[in-house]
């Protein structure tokens, strides 16, 4: 079952998701580690993700261009990703090197902007790069877009 991946790909706590589903978190915890979960918990977890019981009963989690979520995006959203990725299928953690790596890299630039102009104008590049892939985060944890390749 994939309630964990759904649910930490939406960034909620197990507190929260019971909150949202009128469950207990015991059960949240319990149905998470792998035991079986009756009908009207998973109508209810169901429910609160927005995803229908077969999405929940999957043992693995795949988002692609042909899932839901991709399909209700705007062509500009899509385009916004595609492009900004280079790929169809993006994945958080991408989004997550570049970001550290831009911050790394802007702050350092950005420090050698004292001996170079050139630097300092890179540096003030980079950063923006990190926030713009900071805020691509945001929108792909919103929308629920990440692809998690099967393990």
């Amino acid at each position: 079952m994939i309630l964990k991946q759904l649910r930490l790909c939406r960034r909620l706590s197990q507190e929260q998701l019971a909150q949202m589903s009128g469950l207990n978190v015991r059960t949240i915890q319990r149905i998470e580690s792998g035991q079986n979960a009756s009908m009207e918990s998973m109508k209810c977890l169901a429910s609160a993700l927005e995803v229908d019981i077969d999405t929940l009963n999957q043992e693995t989690f795949m988002i692609d261009k042909n899932s839901d979520n991709w399909n209700r995006l705007s062509p500009f959203m899509k385009c916004w990703f595609a492009f900004n990725f280079l790929q169809f299928r993006p994945l958080r953690e991408t989004a997550t090197r570049v970001e550290i790596l831009s911050h790394i890299f802007g702050f350092a630039f950005c420090c050698l902007g004292f001996v170079s102009e050139a630097a300092l104008a890179g540096g003030i590049l980079l950063l923006a790069t990190a926030y713009l892939f900071h805020f691509l985060k945001w929108q792909g944890d919103r929308y629920g877009l990440w692809y998690e390749p099967a393990s």
